[in-house]
């Protein structure tokens, strides 16, 4: 009677290679659907959408109040672009536009940029907006990449 051993499984060299290969086919992957450009697009997905809500919500206050902008806008003093508040009092915030009075009635709380870092007081929402011959723009300067150009509406 012989027996007979057989061995079953898979040698260390194999094994090396299958992970080796993963490994490289993982970092492909990633580096094609490059995640930190998927977040940046998504960032400014909401910023875009930001910026026509905001925008929105003056032109509904305009055309509720006959024509009246709101906060800072009705002002003729205001110094354009100016920073839009995220609080009535705007204060140090330099140049701080209050649009609160859209707050509850036509938009439910002003946005704030989603890469939104608390500042000193946490007012700043990191939109400018601005008034030129009638015409209202609200910018998100903080665009991603970096020193790409910002995104702006105009109506």
């Amino acid at each position: 009677m012989k027996l007979s051993r057989s061995r079953k499984g898979f040698t260390l060299i194999e094994l090396l290679l299958v992970i080796g290969i993963i490994a490289i086919l993982a970092s492909i992957v990633i580096v094609a659907i490059n995640p930190t450009k998927q977040l940046g697009d998504a960032r400014n997905a909401q910023r875009r959408s930001d910026v026509n809500t905001v925008l929105n919500a003056v032109y509904q206050y305009a055309i509720d109040h006959n024509g009246t902008m709101p906060g800072c806008l009705a002002d003729t003093a205001t110094v354009y672009p100016a920073k839009i508040c995220t609080t009535a009092t705007c204060t140090g915030v330099t140049g701080g536009c209050d649009l609160t009075p859209l707050t509850s009635t036509y938009i439910v709380a002003l946005p704030k940029d989603p890469s939104y870092v608390l500042a000193t007081n946490g007012e700043d929402s990191l939109y400018t907006i601005s008034l030129a011959s009638g015409r209202v723009t609200v910018s998100a300067p903080g665009t991603e990449p970096e020193g790409s150009t910002a995104i702006s509406v105009t109506r």
